[in-house]
């Protein structure tokens, strides 16, 4: 879906002077792959996976991720999926924002976006996982919650022994009805 096409938007952003400064958000294409693999490279904080899962994510997971397209270049994504085990969950694997787009509100309108766009499918629910010293992702994930008037909750996932690598431990955060979920 490219900007013109039916079903891509352009939010509104804070800071923004004019409807072209404002990033049309939209599902990703398998064309996009590549940018997604650069944005995550160049944040020095996400996990960088290999160029080949970005293509995957776009092709198999398009209907769950979103891209937010500036000046006609990719400028921040988010790559997630609807939980086999639970189709009401939608899990959120990576947020990113290019540095010309950080500061605006993006990666807040992208997830919104998702969450508005799966609602239909009947996911009332998002999870992430997010390491303790990750105070911008917290923050983000929090705003989310109290701009859809939702809860947030957290607990331990993964402690970081259950990595291979040298890895911190991931914090499971869920915005919505964590009320009937067990360690899943």
């Amino acid at each position: 879906m490219r900007p013109d096409q039916p079903g891509a938007v352009r939010p509104e952003h804070p800071g923004a002077t004019s409807p072209n400064d404002t990033p049309t958000l939209r599902r990703p294409a398998v064309s996009d792959a590549a940018r997604l693999w650069e944005i995550a490279r160049d944040t020095d904080v996400l996990d960088l996976n290999s160029s080949y899962s970005y293509l995957l994510w776009c092709r198999d997971f398009a209907e769950t991720s979103v891209v937010a397209e500036h000046d006609g270049r990719v400028g921040g994504f988010v790559t997630g999926f609807v939980r086999p085990t639970d189709p009401t969950t939608v899990f959120v694997w990576q947020v990113a924002v290019d540095d010309a787009l950080r500061g605006r509100g993006v990666a807040s309108a992208m997830l919104n976006f998702l969450l508005d766009h799966l609602a239909h499918q009947g996911v009332s629910t998002l999870e992430t996982t997010i390491s303790p010293d990750n105070t911008g992702s917290q923050a983000l994930f929090a705003s989310v919650a109290r701009s859809r008037y939702t809860s947030i909750s957290t607990r331990k996932l993964f402690d970081s022994n259950d990595f291979p690598d040298q890895h911190e431990p991931e914090e499971l955060y869920v915005i919505g009805d964590d009320s009937n979920r067990g360690e899943q």
